[in-house]
């Protein structure tokens, strides 16, 4: 599966973004499908998941009660909805999908076969 994330810009603190991560060549149909972040000089990191079968998600705590991932099956789509952004959330924001991926482990970027591109989001005033 090929994936293109899109969405990302500069918006003001408090600001509102929409982040999408669209598949081409498979649905996402059996997938577990999730959006990391990396900032300037620091590591990659876990931000939210959802495991396309049932749709259960797991939000990091960073970003726990402001971002939430969802999905249009018809569009063959993930979304990452991200409100009351902060400077510190500036980062490349980066989908990634497997179709076999052990739900204690989704928080590592290892466990992740298929990448987008990233799609840089950066918050300031």
């Amino acid at each position: 599966v090929q994936l293109q994330a899109s969405g990302g810009g500069l918006v003001q603190p408090g600001g509102s973004l929409r982040l999408s991560c669209a598949a081409s060549g498979r649905t996402f149909a059996g997938y577990t499908v999730a959006w990391f972040r990396q900032a300037p000089g620091k590591e990659r990191d876990f931000v939210a998941v959802l495991k396309i079968s049932g749709g259960s998600t797991n939000i990091a705590e960073s970003v726990k009660g402001r971002f939430t991932i969802s999905r249009d099956g018809a569009k063959n789509t993930v979304y990452l909805q991200m409100n009351s952004l902060r400077p510190e959330d500036t980062a490349v924001y980066y989908c990634a999908a497997s179709r076999s991926v052990i739900w204690s482990n989704v928080a590592s970027d290892t466990a992740y076969a298929y990448w987008g591109q990233g799609t840089q989001v950066t918050v300031s005033s």
